[in-house]
């Protein structure tokens, strides 16, 4: 018998599945012995048999997220624009590439997913020639976008095969522009995540547009305070097992040529899962001049990172938030950097909210607002226990 009138959500993670059914949701540990939609009817096939198709909604951050190489004419510019975009919409940079220096330049090993070339303003003298062609023959990659000035154009059409090209990221002030490329490259992650044989499989439970996990989220913000007592600005910080996002409102942005259209972006980090990504998160808290420090804090040293046990697994889920907030800080210039000194609310969700306790987080936020931004109070911390920024995001993509 078909509950016609529920309606049940599911999110596939890199490494847990959750379901939301009725206002209560379950979290499953995946087996990656088998593909996701045999381990999903597993666990809950009887559950699901319950629901009509058109009342199954799914999401999914499981492919991990596409890969990018920038190639710009300048790095305060074109590849700082570029990376911003490509941050916030949900794609991993594997380089960026100054054009002046790509004759000595080493091309990736690994398959891109898609190459990106950014010029300069308008009306300027045309910069690529042959240098960049012979470069792309070393590459392997599978999409290819040019966002710059018209002057390029002409030449990059002929000599470049299915080159997509967009409007010029960077408009006669100087200022982003952000709309066309951070479309392109959404719907470039959104068609990776339902062509995945696995993720394709799952449309024989739901009738419904399978989304991306992060864009889900993102949708939720507007009516967070529906569901917290959070105020503006605000973060989110989801910590999953093979990735972790930030979320926030974008009036946090240091950089006054950053505008948006919308009032609150995101960024990835590939490399800061707890499970999937755990020696590149290990790595990076190792190369942090702070985290020794930090450690030392928690009373613990640093043999815990390479311990396999509950404590080490929520030491680095503490480590995975202080180095993000690190990476957005202005202490580091690598990302896009965030006023954090305004900020008022940060919500933690993901799966570090079911193994963290309030004074776990607490205590990260204090050793990092006094170390790095010589403050005594922090913002408001808000645990995401039920996983409701998720559901809600569901119910605003679907109206349901």
């Amino acid at each position: 018998m078909c509950h016609d009138s529920h309606k049940l959500q599911i999110d596939i993670g890199s490494t847990y599945f959750k379901i939301s059914a009725d206002g209560k949701t379950e979290q499953y540990f995946r087996n990656f012995n088998t593909n996701i939609y045999d381990d999903i009817e597993d666990k809950c096939g009887e559950l699901i048999s319950k629901y009509h198709k058109d009342n199954v909604f799914i999401c999914s951050s499981a492919n991990g997220g596409l890969s990018t190489l920038i190639i710009g004419i300048s790095s305060l510019f074109s590849i700082k624009y570029a990376t911003n975009i490509a941050f916030n919409s949900g794609i991993n940079i594997i380089d960026t590439l100054l054009y002046s220096k790509i004759d000595e330049a080493i091309p990736p090993t690994e398959i891109i997913d898609v190459v990106i070339i950014a010029g300069g303003i308008e009306k300027v003298k045309s910069k690529f020639d042959n240098r960049l062609l012979e470069y792309l023959k070393r590459v392997k990659y599978s999409n290819i976008v040019y966002v710059g000035n018209g002057t390029d154009r002409e030449f990059l059409r002929k000599n470049i095969e299915n080159l997509v090209i967009l409007e010029n990221i960077i408009d006669n002030r100087l200022q982003i522009r952000e709309k066309e490329l951070k479309e392109y490259l959404t719907n470039l992650y959104q068609s990776d995540i339902v062509g995945k044989e696995e993720i394709k499989k799952l449309y024989s439970i739901t009738s419904n547009q399978i989304y991306s996990t992060p864009y889900i989220v993102n949708r939720s913000l507007l009516k967070l305070r529906d569901i917290y007592d959070v105020a503006d600005p605000f973060l989110v910080i989801d910590i999953g097992g093979a990735t972790t996002d930030i979320h926030y409102s974008t009036d946090l942005i240091v950089d006054n040529n950053i505008l948006t259209d919308s009032g609150y972006d995101r960024l990835v980090f590939k490399k800061l899962g707890v499970y999937k990504s755990r020696e590149s998160l290990i790595f990076s808290a190792k190369s942090n001049e702070f985290v020794y420090e930090l450690l030392n804090y928690l009373m613990v040293n640093e043999n815990i990172l390479e311990e396999d046990t509950p404590k080490a697994t929520t030491i680095l889920m503490q480590l995975a938030i202080f180095l993000v907030l690190y990476q957005v800080s202005k202490k580091n210039s690598e990302y896009i950097s965030l006023k954090l000194d305004i900020l008022n609310s940060i919500v933690v969700t993901g799966g570090v909210s079911k193994v963290l306790s309030q004074d776990d987080i607490d205590r990260i936020v204090k050793f990092f607002y006094k170390k790095i931004l010589h403050f005594d109070t922090i913002p408001a911390i808000i645990i995401d226990r039920e996983y409701k920024i998720w559901t809600l995001g569901m119910e605003e993509v679907h109206n349901v």
